[in-house]
């Protein structure tokens, strides 16, 4: 085996990394102004005002926005360790901390054996693509948590369980990560760090728990799926109304509550699905793992009611871990969300107002954003049946073959 070429130092990678995420940064210290709205807002003003509030030792459960695990008042907490920045700063030092986190794990996997800088590059081109929105979230210390599971999860099962644990209680979907992993060790050691961190708090605090029930009036957010429905409708004298509601803007009214049904509908079906293939799976090859898990989270984000920019952070992260192993089949849906990354910066921040109003320009940027998602799901779990479940093709021994080759007539 050639091993040269994975122990190059990746000069051109590291350089891309730096230069795509200096620019970051100049954006949201607003050094420079990036088109459309302030996207960070969320942190100077929403996530500043929770920060005030958990410092007291109650969390924000009368705020309708506060709709995330309890662990979340960590990351909302987190500027705390660098008490010599302004609040809204130290967030974006640690989100870049997070993102040199999530590129050194990266490059690790991806020099060992068998590995590729293929994920190193898919982090850096997609987080670059996404815009200063991403060190404007705190999704990206979730989606590092996240990495760093997967990666421990084929000889650490242990670990994997505990940071899936972690992350699931800073935004559930790291829960998620688990569709694939077949040692009981990860799932016992998932549910017993959840239960060990999230009794005391919910003993202690009251409300930690209320993001369970407080989404139930939500309408539709207009860059889901379910969204297109309404963007189309509107020009053919639909009367509902485009609001800002639970903290994102959200269309209301008529039949908004079919398209949310029909959502949550599709995200059941999902589900029914990935456990038709977890009782159908023949076959788990390492890989698989964070096949799995890609798969998982594509389902769940395609057939939500909402797909905000900062979503995409995640399956980035997860295609990355996907094509650090040279097996995984997954380049084609990871490139279809690297592209999809594009389509989403355009959409917001830059063309946001076009998205709202619901124009031609608007709705073609989600069409094409939305659609990219769609094929990158089907393809990426027709790849993870195909490749776990479906009988592999036999194979003809080389015997076999120049035996045949002799018997045919010329």
């Amino acid at each position: 085996m050639d091993m040269a070429g994975t122990r190059r130092f990746p000069v051109w990678l590291l350089t891309a990394w730096a230069l795509s995420r200096l620019a970051l940064l100049l954006f949201v210290f607003k050094v420079f102004v990036f088109p459309g709205p302030d996207v960070t807002s969320d942190v100077s003003v929403i996530y500043h005002g929770w920060y005030d509030t958990l410092r007291t030792g109650a969390f924000p459960h009368d705020d309708v926005t506060w709709q995330y695990p309890p662990a979340a008042a960590l990351a909302v907490l987190s500027p705390a360790l660098l008490p010599f920045l302004d609040y809204e700063q130290a967030f974006y030092v640690l989100a870049f901390l997070a993102d040199l986190t999530v590129l050194c794990l990266l490059l690790y996997a991806g020099r060992r054996p068998h590995r590729t800088m293929r994920g190193a590059w898919v982090w850096v081109v997609g987080v670059a693509l996404l815009g200063p929105t991403v060190y404007a979230r705190y999704d990206l210390m979730v989606t590092a948590v996240a990495v760093a599971a997967l990666l421990a999860g084929a000889r650490r099962p242990r670990v994997m369980g505990a940071l899936v644990a972690v992350g699931a209680l800073l935004k559930v979907w790291p829960a998620l990560l688990l569709a694939g992993a077949v040692r009981r060790r990860a799932w016992v050691s998932a549910a017993a760090t959840a239960g060990a961190l999230a009794l005391p708090v919910a003993l202690t605090m009251p409300g930690a728990f209320g993001f369970l029930t407080s989404q139930r009036d939500r309408g539709t957010e207009v860059e889901s799926l379910g969204s297109l429905v309404f963007h189309v409708a509107r020009h053919f004298g639909w009367k509902g109304q485009v609001l800002l509601n639970y903290g994102s803007v959200e269309y209301l009214g008529p039949y908004v509550d079919w398209v949310s049904s029909a959502a949550l509908f599709l995200t059941v079906v999902a589900f029914g699905w990935l456990l038709l293939w977890r009782v159908s799976v023949r076959r788990m090859p390492p890989h698989a793992l964070a096949d799995a898990a890609f798969v998982a989270v594509l389902l769940f984000t395609v057939t939500s009611r909402v797909i905000s920019p900062q979503y995409m952070v995640w399956l980035v992260g997860l295609a990355a871990v996907c094509l650090c192993s040279r097996a995984s089949r997954m380049a084609l849906p990871g490139a279809l969300v690297v592209v999809a990354c594009l389509a989403t910066v355009l959409e917001f921040p830059v063309c946001f107002a076009n998205v709202v109003a619901g124009d031609g320009l608007g709705i073609t940027l989600l069409f094409v954003r939305n659609g990219l998602l769609v094929l990158a799901t089907l393809t990426a779990a027709r790849t993870l049946w195909r490749g776990t479940v479906s009988h592999p093709a036999p194979t003809v021994p080389p015997q076999a073959t120049r035996a045949q080759e002799t018997l045919t007539p010329s």
